[in-house]
Parts: structure tokens; sequence; C-alpha cells
């Protein structure tokens, strides 16, 4: 039973953040229009510190903005919220929660997500990497960029914990190096090109 699959080919724009995020999580939201077609999931690398930022975002955007449940359906024009303590994958073009599965050092949450959306999403893949300690979501870097994917580093030197966007342009797998407010800006531009592609191949 595949009914809903094939309205799932929209962008998803997976932006990855630890330490320090908030910010560019802000920066980010405010340039970024509410109509483009795209669904963002930001998946902040928590581990047991309850997660406000389905509180705190929609100051920032005019975007519904919602904490993620199982089998949440994942729609565009939407900013979705990784739960604490919580691996997040995609099946079905739907949101699946398993209990984390590194609960010691430093949590993958980051890497996990973007592998899944590597396997199960048809739609474009875009890779943001912003703020934050330690090194999640660059091991899953080059395999966005295997399924067409495009990948942002956030500019370490615009980033308060610049450990994560410099492990990320480490994997050698990074196309784009900016500072939040043109990380949007770039989002926009692909997101276009993509819906452009889409009129033109139907």
């Amino acid at each position: 039973m595949k009914a809903k699959h094939f309205t799932k080919d929209f962008p998803v724009v997976c932006v990855g953040g630890s330490a320090g995020g908030l910010e560019a999580y802000t920066r980010l939201l405010q340039h970024l229009p509410t109509n483009m077609g795209v669904a963002i999931v930001i998946v902040n690398h928590l581990r047991t510190v309850a997660t406000t930022l389905h509180e705190i975002l929609p100051r920032y955007t005019e975007m519904p903005v919602e904490l993620i449940t199982e089998k949440l359906d994942i729609k565009p024009n939407h900013l979705f919220i990784i739960p604490e303590k919580r691996d997040l994958h995609v099946l079905n073009g739907e949101f699946r929660l398993k209990p984390i599965s590194k609960p010691r050092g430093w949590p993958d949450v980051i890497t996990v997500f973007m592998r899944s959306l590597t396997e199960h999403w048809d739609g474009k893949l875009i890779a943001v990497i912003v703020s934050g300690f330690d090194g999640d979501g660059a091991a899953a870097l080059c395999g966005i960029k295997e399924v067409g994917g495009i990948t942002i580093a956030q500019k370490p030197d615009t980033a308060a914990q610049p450990d994560m966007p410099e492990s990320a342009i480490a994997s050698g797998c990074i196309d784009f190096v900016l500072a939040p407010e043109d990380i949007a800006l770039e989002i926009v531009r692909i997101a276009r090109a993509d819906q452009e592609q889409n009129e033109e191949g139907h």
C-alpha cells in the first residue's frame, strides 16, 4: 500500500545542531519564507534535557511548529522538532521514533535521521549542520550527496560552537559553507529550482 507515496516528493531540510544551535535556528528561520514547499526538521542533539524549541521557535517563523510524535505525517511548509531521548526515522512519509540508540557519550541522532532519509525519502534532501559540540551528522553527509542531496555547514566563525560545522566540513562532503542567513537564501534557491524541475517533468 503506497497510496500516500506519490505526494511525498517534496524537499526535506534536516537542520542538525547542538550547543549554540538556537541562535543559528532563529537566524535561519527569520530569513526563510513560509511557502517554499519544503519540510524543515530540526534535529537538536539533546540526550537528557527536555526540548523547548517548539515553544521558542514559533516566535521566529509563521510556519506551524510541531514537536514530533510517532507516525506524524511529514508535511511541507511545516517545521518539525525532534523530541529528546529519541532516535528519529522516516517510513512511508511519516516520522518514526525509537529509543535513543546511543544513550552514553555523544548521541548521533542527526546521523541516524539523515541516514533514514537517504533510504526512505524520495524528495530532494538538504542537510544543514550548525553550531554544536562534537561531530554528529558528519558521518551521514557523503550518503546525502550520493542520493543527489545538498549539504551545507554553518560558517565556523559565525557559530557559537564550531565543532559540528568543522567536523562536517572535514568530511569532504559539504557543498556550501555559509552564515545562517545565507543558508536560508540557499535553501530558497534549491527549493525553487526543485519546484521548477518538477513542473517541467510533469
